[in-house]
């Protein structure tokens, strides 16, 4: 038998207010919805403008983020780089980043890779100009 988890992101809960996030942005982090070992998932969605107001990294795992829709940008440590839907950035370990949503809003979707799920490392408002 197949061993396989089906999940639609968009009923997996917005974890938004549990973190204490403004409305501007949904989380649904789906690694546990989809029993992931070693892999996470997330689908965020940002309101039209709305930086992140945090930056984050992970010490052990490498991230992709693909844009959906919308544009955004995303700072990179000392970098900005602008999305358009369906690019995809990988991000390495000790990268420090945060997104942008453009004037249209964006959503994207973030994949990761590691064994300890709390491998983040945050900083408030890291991207402040």
């Amino acid at each position: 038998m197949a061993d396989y988890t089906k999940q639609n992101l968009r009923e997996v809960e917005d974890s938004s207010p549990k973190f204490g996030m403004p409305s501007d942005i949904e989380a649904r982090f789906a690694r546990g919805a989809l029993e992931g070992q070693s892999l996470g998932l997330s689908l965020m969605k940002l309101a039209p403008n709305f930086r992140v107001p945090f930056g984050h990294k992970h010490a052990e795992q490498e991230e992709v983020y693909v844009l959906l829709s919308g544009t955004a940008r995303l700072a990179l440590d000392d970098e900005v780089v602008d999305l358009e839907p369906l690019d995809a950035v990988r991000i390495g370990a000790g990268t420090m980043r945060a997104m942008e949503a453009g004037p249209e809003g964006a959503e994207y979707i973030a994949f990761g890779a590691g064994e300890n799920s709390r491998d983040a490392e945050m900083e408030q408002n890291w991207w402040s100009s």
